[in-house]
This record gives C-alpha cells, sequence and structure tokens, in this order.
C-alpha cells in the first residue's frame, strides 16, 4: 500500500504485539484523507472570518489558550474543520497531530496538514488522538519519516499506521481515563502558573506601589523644552503612561531612591563567534516569568557571554516581557543585554530581574520601541529605564519569595509531567502486550 522497502518501517510494524486487532488507520475513516488549504496567511478581523488552523498553530498540548489566529487570504470551501477532526503534520514537526473540538468559531486547516475524519462507530477520535500520544506512535513516525532537509509522511503512509483497536466501549473507557489524568495534569499546571502570574502584583504591593491608570489617549501634548534632555522626537517616549510610570517613583513611600538602570549595573557585551554552553535564544525565555521553554533556538552569528547571577534582558519586541536572572553561566542571542549588578551589597540580581519584569518598567518599554518590523529598545534607552531601589531587606524579602514560589511552580510543573507521563504509559501497555 505504502510501496515502501525500507526494513525499519517493517521491523517496526512487527514488533507490535496487541490483544485486540491491529487495524490500519485508512482503514476507519468515513471519508478519504486530504491535504489541506494552501493560501496566504493573513491579519484576522473578526470572529466571522475563519481561523486558519496551521502546523504552527498547535503543539503537544493542542492550541494555548489566547492564540491569535490568522485567516486564509481566499478561502475555498472542502477545507472546514468539524469536531472531531484530527489533522496530521504531514512535514516539519512530521506526526504532530490536533484534534479539533472548538467549534466555537469557523476553522479552516492549512496544506501541510493531512485531516483524517474517523467512523466513531468504529474509532473514537479522541482515542485515536490520545494514540498519537504513545511512545509506540512515535517510534512510527521515527521508522516511516523520509530522513531530509524536511522530513515527511505521506498521505498514504499515514493510512497505513496501525493502530490497536479494541471495542468501542473499552475505547471509551481508555479515553475517560485519559481525560481525566489530562485535566489533572492541567489543574497543577494552572496552578504552578497562577503562582508565577500573581509575583507582579507581589512586588509592586511589596514596595508601596501603585501602578498608574490605564491611559489610552491617541492625542496628548508635550512641551518642546521637555525633549531637551531626552533629545527625543518620537512622540510615543512621551505617551501620559510611559511619564506616569516614571513619576510614580518620584512619590514612593519606604524607597530609598530610584535609580537610571545604567547607574545600578554593566552591560557586557562580551562577544562568542560560536556559542557557548547553555545558548539562550528569546525563544527560550518565557514572557512575563522568566523561566526557560523546552523551546529550541540555534544560535545564529555572535553572542554574548552570561554569568550566574547575570540578568538577561530582551531588547526585542519589548512588549514580549522577556526577563532571566541566569542560575548557570552559558551564552545567549545578541538581542538580549547582559546585564551585570556592579554593587550586590546595594541591588539583588533577583530583585532587578522581578523589577524590570514588572509593568512598572513594562509601562515604559512598551512606548519607547523603534522600528516597524523589529521593534526593539535602543541601547540608551535601556540605560536610562528607571527602576526603584528599595532597602536591601525589602528586596531580600522580594528576592525570597519569588525563589519560594518558583521552586514551588517548578515542583507542580514536574509532578504534573511526571503524572502524565505515567498515564500515557499506562494507556500504551493497556493496547499492546510488548513494544520494542
Amino acid at each position: 500500500m505504502v510501496g515502501r522497502v525500507d526494513p525499519r518501517h517493517y521491523a517496526l510494524r512487527e514488533s507490535l504485539s496487541s490483544p485486540y486487532p491491529l487495524t490500519q488507520l485508512g482503514a476507519l475513516v468515513r471519508t478519504e484523507p486530504d491535504y489541506g488549504l494552501s493560501a496566504r496567511a493573513v491579519a484576522r478581523r473578526s470572529a466571522e472570518e475563519p481561523r486558519y488552523i496551521r502546523i504552527t498553530d498547535f503543539g503537544e498540548d493542542g492550541i494555548a489558550s489566547g492564540h491569535t489566529f490568522v485567516t486564509p487570504e481566499a478561502v475555498e470551501s472542502g477545507y472546514d474543520l468539524a469536531l472531531g477532526d484530527i489533522l496530521f503534520a504531514r512535514t516539519g514537526s512530521v506526526g504532530k497531530t490536533y484534534i479539533h473540538e472548538d467549534t466555537s468559531e469557523p476553522a479552516i486547516f492549512a496544506g501541510y496538514c493531512i485531516r483524517f475524519q474517523f467512523e466513531a462507530a468504529r474509532a473514537l477520535p479522541r482515542f485515536v488522538y490520545w494514540w498519537t500520544k504513545t511512545d509506540a506512535y512515535a517510534r512510527w513516525v521515527e521508522a516511516i519519516r523520509r530522513p531530509s532537509v524536511q522530513s515527511n509522511i505521506n498521505k498514504e503512509e499515514f493510512k497505513s499506521c496501525l493502530i490497536p483497536l479494541p471495542p468501542v466501549e473499552r475505547q471509551d473507557e481508555l479515553v475517560a481515563t485519559m481525560n481525566a489524568a489530562r485535566s489533572e495534569r492541567n489543574k497543577k499546571l494552572a496552578a504552578a502558573d497562577d503562582l508565577l502570574a500573581g509575583l507582579d502584583d507581589f512586588v509592586l504591593a511589596t514596595l508601596g506601589i501603585e501602578r498608574p491608570a490605564a491611559d489610552e489617549r491617541r492625542a496628548y501634548a508635550v512641551r518642546l523644552g521637555d525633549t531637551a534632555q531626552p533629545g527625543q522626537l518620537n512622540a510615543d517616549y512621551y505617551h501620559p503612561e510611559r511619564i506616569a510610570a516614571v513619576r510614580v517613583m518620584d512619590r514612593l513611600p519606604g524607597i530609598r531612591s530610584s535609580a537610571a538602570l545604567s547607574d545600578m549595573v554593566d552591560f557586557e557585551r562580551q562577544l562568542l563567534k560560536t556559542p557557548g554552553k547553555n545558548y539562550l535564544g528569546l525563544a527560550q525565555v518565557q514572557g512575563h516569568t522568566g523561566e526557560l521553554t523546552d523551546a529550541t533556538d540555534k544560535a545564529a552569528g555572535n553572542c554574548y557571554a552570561y554569568q550566574e547571577e547575570d540578568v538577561l534582558f530582551a531588547r526585542l519586541r519589548p512588549y514580549l516581557n522577556k526577563v532571566h536572572r541566569a542560575e548557570t553561566a552559558g551564552s545567549c542571542s545578541t538581542e538580549f543585554h547582559v546585564l551585570r549588578v556592579k554593587d550586590r551589597e546595594s541591588l539583588s540580581p533577583e530583585y532587578l530581574a522581578a523589577i524590570l519584569r514588572s509593568r512598572l518598567v513594562l509601562d515604559q518599554t512598551v512606548h519607547m520601541m523603534a522600528g516597524n518590523t523589529h521593534p526593539r529598545l535602543t541601547d540608551q534607552d535601556v540605560a536610562d529605564l528607571r527602576i526603584p531601589i528599595p532597602d536591601m531587606e525589602t528586596q531580600e524579602a522580594i528576592a525570597n519569595e519569588i525563589i519560594r514560589r518558583r521552586e514551588e511552580s517548578r515542583r507542580l510543573r514536574a509532578e504534573a509531567e511526571a503524572g502524565w507521563q505515567k498515564a500515557k504509559a499506562w494507556f500504551e501497555g493497556q493496547l499492546l502486550e510488548a513494544t520494542v
């Protein structure tokens, strides 16, 4: 059926042993699997325009909450997603899958995906989806994908994928157990997120800072004389929101002082021609929390060296708010500023990272961007950023609470992941007598 003669593919097929019939996915569909729409993606202006589901929109956990969708420039019929449709990535992140369950808005799938619509009387879509999360399925993908610059698996090959097929009643039981395990995992991840999401409120409250009210004025006046010192003619630089964020620090109770960032840190620019260990790109730092992600970001060109306790502050797209306190030495993208505290008797690196992630600083940086395609902060604007400097006792109290919450958040995440891996192994064990 698939016209393959490579031995790895057939050796893997022979290794599967199950108390249930091993059935090809192609025998379980109610319609012929089809490729998606090839159309240019454009900004989505309303909920009436269909979401354009592409490989880059979904990950191992589906589509993230709050995800920004695009829409196809030209809509054609026949590509609308229905409840229970499963998409298989045929190239790029080959083998990755997505099950469509959010039907609140119209959706169309893109060309590098293959849609399977299963006959629910034989194979529950959610059962098939959970099978694609097993190690057995991952081994099948690895065995059958064509290695190249961009590996791929075609429609006929996906149709040949074998799946153990218990009766629908048993499938339903397995799905219910997996759904419950997934729900428990998500509950722990949400608790981990909540611990970090509340840090900004904690930092500002500890400092006695009330963030100025949002100011959405599109027109405002600035005295010409006020532009002389900073030498800026960019209108957004004088946005009332940024000005209010700076002025609030001039009247803070209990705060020893506020200072320009350059007064408190050195900007380290030790260039490396090739990335060293622990390379960090922008994609590997989570916005607003500073935690590291599982994303991979390969270095292109020069890098900066950083040391443990340095603070990495992203200047590209400052609204993403990526600030990380280094826990080890390493190298990073030159789109980070590497900040090294001059005097740790006066400024804690953990506190510095926290205040740079705060809304007090974000209200400054989002109005200081230069450039349209790749908006970034100029070196001088970063040097001039104003930050509050409380006494060391307050800084240490903030730092200790941040560390406590981060450790608890990581514990919850590790616990959630361990539980989910155990559930997946259980699911696979219920279907296979042995795997190789």
